[in-house]
């Protein structure tokens, strides 16, 4: 937005009559995405700036066209018009990034490269060190504040503690900044997000309880009952990963042949007896203790299902699978996978951290002290 503006690109512009602000002419946008290396050709140009829409980034100008046309129509970001939607999450990346940027532009910044354990971080702080910055620099009024600003940053994956372990404290606990605001990045990696969220959407697994090789009358799920236990209803299999998310990744070429018996849907309904909050597992002395388990996907998937959001839990565990072999059981709930804190996330988005993950999923649960 910035470059286009610039290049005089966005500019004021006069249509029937009609004077529009800070607007761009879609195909001088596609030609200029060509002529400065973000897009290969036009087609490609073309999905990018779908892709700017479906997130409200930009929008035509009168709001009469839902999708991006390379012609002559009249397009706006709408951060130049006022109406770019600040949710929560958005203000929180840019609460992150503004404060990224004072302490990166600081001649004696608080962000360095420390190590811990022979393991050595970049931009890295102490816990007590960026709320004596917050307070001194007035971010905050005091440092309850800037507790909770930071474990506000740390739940939407701005910073972290640099082994994943514990949330955000006034304490020598060393932490990283876990985006780097300053990398440049190429508008063609919106092209690269996962697909795999459409998937996820079904009630029954979302990425690894469900049928192989699916054709209508011939299916084979698990059926989670009511009262916690989990019924065999047949010789129950994961997913294909490579049939799901439509990869050809050698480790799961295999897709095994089955024979399935009659229809037995996958109940959607929580298996958890009660609803359990972030604040509720994350309290001191808490009943709650944390497990890290090691699941080595097999050629078919990982035998699980997550369920729920903020925190996510365990919803099924396939007895014959992966997840039950690494001591995965039903009720969990998903503090991290692959090293990032997710008990701020919904089930789709950790099915979608999962599906384009590595085989080895390294995931770390909090399980109820009996």
């Amino acid at each position: 937005r910035l470059r286009l503006h610039d290049g005089k690109l966005i500019k004021d512009r006069r249509y029937h009559l009609r004077t529009y602000p800070n607007c761009f002419v879609a195909k001088e946008l596609t030609d200029w995405l060509i002529d400065h290396k973000e897009a290969p050709d036009r087609e490609t140009g073309i999905r990018l700036m779908q892709k700017l829409m479906d997130h409200y980034i930009i929008h035509h100008v009168c709001d009469e066209h839902s999708d991006y046309k390379d012609a002559k129509l009249l397009y706006r970001f709408r951060k130049d018009d006022g109406t770019f939607p600040l949710s929560k999450d958005v203000k929180a990346f840019m609460r992150g990034q503004s404060i990224y940027e004072k302490l990166v532009s600081m001649e004696e910044s608080i962000l360095k490269v420390r190590e811990e354990n022979s393991v050595k971080y970049q931009r890295t702080f102490l816990g007590c060190e960026m709320i004596d910055w917050l307070v001194q620099e007035g971010e905050v009024e005091n440092r309850k504040e800037a507790v909770e600003l930071g474990r506000a940053l740390l739940e939407h994956g701005i910073i972290q503690h640099v082994s994943n372990r514990n949330h955000f404290f006034d304490s020598d606990v060393l932490y990283q900044f876990w985006i780097n605001f300053r990398r440049r990045r190429r508008l063609t990696e919106l092209l690269n997000e996962n697909s795999s969220r459409a998937l996820s959407e079904s009630p029954d697994s979302p990425f690894c309880l469900r049928k192989l090789n699916p054709d209508p009358g011939n299916t084979s799920f698990l059926s989670v009952q009511t009262n916690k236990e989990i019924k065999i209803v047949s010789a129950v299999r994961r997913s294909s990963i490579t049939s799901l998310a439509g990869n050809s990744n050698p480790y799961f070429s295999t897709t095994p042949t089955l024979v399935f018996p009659p229809v037995a849907e996958c109940n959607p309904k929580s298996v958890l007896k009660r609803p359990v909050t972030n604040e509720e597992l994350l309290s001191p002395g808490a009943p709650y203790v944390k497990k890290t388990l090691t699941i080595v996907g097999d050629a078919v998937g990982w035998g699980f299902v997550v369920r729920g959001g903020k925190p996510c839990h365990i919803q099924a565990v396939d007895p014959g699978g992966p997840a039950a072999a690494a001591g995965m059981k039903v009720c969990q709930f998903v503090f991290s996978v692959n090293g990032m804190y997710v008990l701020h996330l919904d089930y789709q988005t950790i099915s979608s951290l999962i599906m384009t993950g590595p085989r080895t999923l390294v995931m770390e649960v909090m399980e109820a002290i009996e």
